[in-house]
């Protein structure tokens, strides 16, 4: 599932009300940094400074609007060749995880009917760094009992491609490839992505880390 329209339509709302431009190609820029990163760049345009009480109600109102969206997604929202590819890693018996900077991972692998696909759900509550830091990736790793070096993972976002690369782990881009320069390989969707592709890069054993 790619939350990221939501997160897109969230925010613009958001933007609408106080008068701030807002369009897709800011919206990239939020791509997997935490909530109050993404509201320092959605600010960059405004025409006044904001006090904290401000910015935590703009956080909250924004959150509130994208968990109304999170609670509409049912099993079909699944991109299409996510299911078939998650299903494939485990009859593979590679180990899995998701790596969110979003706290509502579990609610969103749940609602998706996926989170048994999983080894190990990491969100934004289990890190204090977000990307491009590498922390929530490593600590994934830990937790699955995997070298990085043996770790593949899956990102739609250049920070979390740079991520990545700062754990010592493999990078798979999913989206336009101009967009994601530092990733290993790219694919135009994540279910054009096979089982095979995860392991011709590896001789020992892979992790799929996957984004929420």
């Amino acid at each position: 599932m790619d939350t990221a329209r939501f997160h897109y339509v969230a925010w613009k709302e958001l933007a609408d009300r106080e008068g701030i431009y807002f369009d897709e190609q800011i919206n990239e820029r939020l791509k997997g940094v935490s909530r109050s990163e993404s509201l320092a760049i959605l600010l960059e345009q405004a025409g006044r400074e904001y006090s904290a009480e401000e910015r935590l109600a703009m956080m909250t109102s924004k959150n509130k609007r994208y968990l109304e969206w999170v609670e509409t997604l049912t099993p079909g929202d699944c991109l299409p060749g996510v299911p078939a590819l998650l299903a494939g890693l485990r009859e593979a018996k590679l180990k899995t995880a998701i790596c969110s900077a979003s706290k509502s991972a579990v609610l969103i692998a749940r609602k998706l009917r996926i989170e048994d696909c999983f080894d190990v759900i990491l969100g934004g509550a289990d890190v204090t760094r977000s990307k491009p830091d590498p922390e929530v990736f490593l600590l994934a790793a830990k937790r699955l009992g995997i070298e990085p070096a043996f770790c593949l993972v899956v990102e739609d976002a250049y920070a979390g491609i740079e991520a990545a690369k700062r754990a010592g782990m493999r990078s798979f881009g999913v989206g336009e490839a101009d967009q994601l320069p530092n990733a290993d390989r790219v694919f135009r969707r994540p279910g054009d992505i096979t089982v095979q592709d995860v392991t011709d890069d590896f001789s020992g054993e892979a992790t799929s880390v996957l984004p929420a």
